[in-house]
């Protein structure tokens, strides 16, 4: 199995849920996140201070598959939530050993 992580801006999530949803994928978990990366910052002026801000809102999203379907699901998350423009977000997949459902003790491929 592996685990795919994704950050991405939050208002491509209905998007992505929607198509990885269509798939027959139901679960994942979603965490707000702040970042930065190869976006500038942007400077603003509030009640007559200079603030620059360098983090930008985001939304990651962690969800487990076989490792059958990795490349799959990869391309339906690029394609939902791909604009053309810089901080479109990341997306990383790395290996799970191993998962138990803690309902009912089952183990490996509980999904």
């Amino acid at each position: 199995m592996k685990r795919i992580e994704c950050i991405v801006y939050p208002s491509k999530l209905k998007a992505i849920r929607d198509s990885i949803g269509q798939f027959g994928f139901k679960g994942m978990t979603l965490t707000n996140a702040l970042g930065c990366g190869l976006q500038k910052g942007r400077t603003e002026i509030y009640r007559g201070y200079t603030i620059t801000n360098n983090f930008f809102i985001k939304t990651k999203i962690e969800l487990v598959v076989r490792n059958e379907f990795v490349d799959y699901v990869v391309d339906l998350i690029i394609k939902a939530a791909q604009t053309g423009e810089i901080g479109d977000g990341m997306i990383f997949v790395s290996d799970i050993e191993s998962a138990v459902r803690i309902r009912s003790g089952d183990c490996g491929n509980v999904q």
